[in-house]
């Protein structure tokens, strides 16, 4: 009977402590580990697009509400379906835009800026989930793209004005988490050029550059390069607003259907880049001329192109063009 007694005083015992341990103690605290955030050079907002509401003509002309002109926006699905046998998305269209003040701002800082103007955006349809894509530079791209640093005021409000216009354009959109792995962050590939500038007793600058332009674009255009815009951004900028320290600044935006067909298949985004710009410019105060864009290792190192499929007109494509601008710069 003791031996009951105190086997039920040692129950008794052990369930009171446990009920006493089990209130006393705390509930653990899972602490959410948060993933560091990957910096990227491209961004993609992304919105549904059911209805069909959302086209790129819509999403240009909202961004142009917010201060960021169109200078084209082009459907290259026209020209793929003429020369290719399947097109990649419904809607895949490349376009440009620009902020005329903030352009003139960073310009006159950087003359490299001029490597994004006018900027681009690639703008496509996710046909299975029938959704509305937009790729654009984040404020690292163009910073390390231009070598501005990614504190310039300037260049922050730029990057903030892209924002404003993509929510603008796709209230019901966000941006898409990415995961690129971007090499080199530092390093923007820029491929620059410079060339004496003579002048002969009967010339003048102005027919230097078109001499320069009418060359240039006479060996491109027989290769397949287009070029869908030409901004004077001497006149149409920097004279009206008083600013006369080049003689000349002038930007081109080239193209390759050969290149950006195969590319997009599988990595949209590129569009970012693309139509690439190129600045030419000369200083009133040296005999130099500049040339530059951007090479394509940005869009190599910051989309995780790996496909040779896409990384071999790529890099023909940048062979062709800086033998071109080596001829002419020698």
């Amino acid at each position: 009977m003791k031996k009951i007694y105190s086997l039920a005083v040692a129950c008794v015992a052990t369930v009171t402590m446990i009920g006493c341990s089990a209130s006393a103690t705390k509930p653990v605290e899972v602490k959410k580990v948060q993933k560091p955030a990957v910096i990227q050079s491209v961004q993609v907002f992304e919105a549904d697009n059911k209805d069909g509401k959302i086209t790129p003509k819509t999403i240009s002309a909202d961004m142009a509400k917010v201060g960021l002109a169109s200078s084209g926006n082009n459907d290259m699905n026209k020209p793929f379906s003429q020369r290719f046998p399947k097109l990649h998305y419904k809607t895949y269209n490349l376009a440009m835009f620009k902020n005329d003040d903030l352009t003139i701002k960073l310009i006159k800082k950087y003359p490299n800026f001029g490597l994004l103007t006018p900027m681009t955006m690639s703008i496509w349809s996710d046909d299975e989930k029938k959704t509305m894509k937009v790729a654009t530079l984040t404020i690292n791209g163009m910073a390390r793209a231009t070598g501005i640093p990614v504190t310039d005021p300037d260049l922050v409000a730029y990057a903030s004005m892209v924002k404003k216009g993509l929510k603008s354009a796709m209230p019901n959109g966000k941006f898409q988490e990415l995961n690129f792995t971007v090499k080199e962050p530092k390093n923007s590939f820029a491929q620059t050029f410079s060339a004496d500038v003579e002048i002969d007793e009967d010339g003048s600058m102005e027919d230097f550059r078109e001499d320069f332009e009418s060359e240039f674009e006479g060996e491109m255009e027989p290769i397949g390069f287009l070029m869908p815009n030409y901004s004077n951004v001497q006149e149409d900028l920097f004279e009206p607003a008083g600013y006369d320290k080049y003689d000349f600044y002038v930007t081109y935006s080239i193209c390759k259907f050969d290149v950006i067909y195969p590319v997009s298949k599988l990595h949209p985004e590129a569009g970012a880049y693309a139509p690439c710009s190129m600045f030419l410019y000369k200083n009133k105060d040296e005999e130099k001329l500049h040339v530059g864009y951007l090479g394509v290792k940005n869009w190599i190192t910051t989309l995780d192109i790996e496909d040779q499929e896409s990384i071999k007109p790529l890099l023909e494509a940048q062979g062709m063009i800086n033998d071109i601008l080596t001829e002419l710069t020698e």
